[in-house]
């Protein structure tokens, strides 16, 4: 098994000498002394059990009169996912771009027949790093910055924007986190994926196309990224990310695993389904996505690494989860990841924080991969 693919938040804002903190900002790697202060004015949210797999996953129609494409609004929330953004714009997620996971999970398997292993396994480790657990509300947007009298550096308050983790470098349309704006759609990688397509799949993006994009993209980020990061588990959302335009952005009545550049940029820039598109019509789990990211890797294989402070300086690093270690990949990504951001966690965000951390290791009960102890 493998895995993946894509929130943002308003700013802290100093009121009256109040600190108003967004109901969807995240609570990963604040300190005790800003937790001390923010949790009080949260209003406690219910973190709901994932919804189970869909009765029916034949493909439907999913751009019908119930889910009609709306632009977003000034104070709707989109990031650097093209797949939830699209969902949001249809109306399958709220239209804010505000949502708590089991919406997200609901939303993905209702739009994309994303099978419900991968829902719940991708949905709660973004809510994890990404999501508010006391309130249980996550975005699917962009960068803010904090804000106040004395305001510390810029930072990431929420959303799936946070670096490194799902957002991360070599994005196949977003531009990396060093070079400034890591979450718009970005037409000069898009203008390369699209001759890419041309090149080597006939004017379509395929899985050849996904092969030889993905590798291109890792080269010129080790080529001009200094501070180019390429470790678990943004190594797994990265090859995850090339192969989910073939499994969710083709019709599902189409059986060619060729996808057309315009649907392409409907979906990437867009946010919008085709007119009469029809979900896939099978349910995407983690063995499907886990068997395209292998061929992918297999064309030209790059072990997990990052480059050292200097352009051309990548090299790889035996502590990081590869694919040949999903088990690692999700013991890493709790004890590493989640335990770093949250040191200081007691109280209904200890309590919180161990019923997810439950809910995302629920997709993985059988596998033979033990499950972490809850935190204490």
């Amino acid at each position: 098994m493998r895995f993946f693919s894509h929130l943002s938040i308003i700013p802290l804002l100093s009121l009256h000498g109040v600190l108003a903190f967004p109901s969807y900002g995240t609570l990963a790697g604040l300190s005790r002394s800003e937790l001390e202060a923010i949790l009080p004015t949260l209003k406690p949210g219910v973190p709901e059990s994932p919804p189970g797999p869909l009765n029916d996953t034949s493909a439907k129609l999913v751009n019908d009169k119930k889910h009609p494409w709306k632009p977003a609004g000034k104070k709707d929330i989109r990031g650097p996912c093209p797949g939830l953004n699209t969902l949001a714009s249809h109306g399958w997620l709220p239209r804010d771009g505000v949502a708590t996971p089991a919406q997200i999970v609901n939303a993905v398997q209702e739009g994309f027949n994303m099978g419900n292993d991968l829902a719940v396994f991708v949905t709660y480790a973004a809510h994890l790093v990404d999501g508010n657990l006391i309130t249980n509300l996550l975005s699917i947007g962009g960068k803010t910055d904090r804000t106040g009298p004395n305001p510390p550096p810029p930072a990431i308050v929420g959303g799936l924007n946070t670096h490194a983790v799902f957002e991360g470098d070599a994005s196949t349309t977003r531009a990396d986190f060093f070079f400034g704006d890591n979450h718009s759609f970005n037409e000069t990688l898009f203008d390369e994926l699209t001759a890419f397509s041309n090149k080597f799949g006939g004017g379509f993006y395929n899985l050849s196309v996904a092969a030889e994009f993905r590798f291109q993209r890792i080269q010129d980020s080790i080529a001009t990224n200094p501070q180019f990061d390429f470790i678990s588990p943004r190594y797994f959302t990265a090859y995850a990310e090339s192969i989910f335009p073939l499994t969710f952005f083709i019709d599902g009545r189409d059986k060619s695993l060729h996808l057309d550049m315009n649907v392409a940029r409907g979906f990437f820039q867009n946010s919008r389904f085709p007119d009469g598109f029809f979900r896939s019509n099978t349910s995407i789990t983690l063995d499907v996505i886990g068997g395209g990211i292998d061929y992918i890797f297999s064309k030209h294989p790059v072990p997990p690494g990052s480059n050292n402070g200097t352009v051309n300086s990548y090299t790889p690093n035996p502590n990081s989860a590869d694919f040949t270690q999903f088990c690692k990949l999700y013991t890493d990504f709790v004890n590493i990841t989640i335990r770093g951001l949250y040191p200081n966690a007691k109280g209904a965000l200890l309590t919180a924080l161990n019923k997810n951390l439950e809910y995302f290791y629920s997709p993985l009960v059988g596998s033979g991969c033990p499950q972490v102890p809850p935190f204490v």
